[in-house]
């Protein structure tokens, strides 16, 4: 496993100050592909893959990668304990080598790395403090997906953003993009949530925080190869938090007799 420090980079997030975490667990048909991907299309980031103990062998292989190319690395945990306990780890990683800016990225193939310049660029060119690849804002699409699955992302998003006050188009999506000194101060108090509700609660902090949070459209291919990890507890998940959540923001403007004012993110 590779274990030199991250580069620092004040500058705008691009090149080596850049750190792609990407979660995996039992992803050993897709990791190869996928970062070698990402590192043809932002040769000066680098790339940390975050195993979960996978038991086809996914670590070993991402210790290969890491072995042939000195801008991988490699973080081993113990077991599977989720999406958001894997990106807190990759984010914790990011910090102590001072990387300027994080991106989420699935494992999977199913954000294409070709289009990761364009979230970076968001980053400098519109002076975003979180980007976030988009589904559902114009120029963006879903290749793959049957009706049902593209009905229950547009349904997710529609009630976390009335629930929480959130003015973007696709809060549950995991490809994105932040500013390290920004994300350090969204989970410095830790964060629990998993799955689709991590992202949402991340969305939520950057709004509360004030944060300017922009959307970047993309397109989001279905993975070919191997298991998708999405289950009913992830969903479930999402709704009773974000419904706890809606409800804890309303509470004051209801005691006062107001109607709750949505927090606008900017962008």
């Amino acid at each position: 496993m590779a274990t030199t420090d991250g580069p620092r980079d004040e500058g705008t997030a691009t090149g080596a100050g850049v750190l792609v975490v990407i979660p995996t667990y039992d992803e050993r048909e897709n990791i190869d592909a996928v970062v070698g991907r990402v590192r043809a299309a932002t040769p000066h980031a680098h790339v940390l893959v975050v195993d979960d103990n996978s038991p086809d062998g996914t670590g070993d292989l991402a210790d290969a990668l890491a072995a042939s190319d000195p801008q991988v690395f490699v973080l081993h945990r113990a077991g599977k304990e989720g999406l958001g306990a894997a990106y807190l780890a990759g984010f914790a990683w990011a910090f102590e080598r001072d990387y300027a800016a994080v991106v989420e990225m699935d494992a999977d193939g199913s954000h294409l790395p070709e289009q990761l310049p364009d979230l970076l660029a968001a980053v400098g060119a519109r002076a975003a403090d979180v980007v976030l690849g988009s589904r559902w804002v114009p120029g963006g699409s879903v290749v793959n997906w049957p009706v049902h699955r593209k009905l229950l992302s547009r349904a997710g998003s529609l009630y976390a953003r009335l629930m929480c006050g959130l003015h973007v188009a696709d809060a549950t999506g995991g490809y994105r993009v932040y500013r390290s000194e920004q994300l350090r101060e969204l989970v410095a108090d830790g964060v629990d949530s998993q799955g689709y509700c991590f992202q949402i609660d991340l969305v939520r902090r950057s709004v509360q925080a004030g944060l300017r949070v922009v959307e970047v459209p993309i397109t989001f291919v279905e993975r070919e190869r191997g298991q998708s990890k999405m289950n009913r507890s992830i969903v479930l998940e999402a709704v009773v938090r974000v419904t706890r959540w809606g409800l804890e923001r309303m509470a004051p403007a209801r005691r006062h007799g107001d109607s709750p004012v949505p927090a606008r993110a900017g962008g």
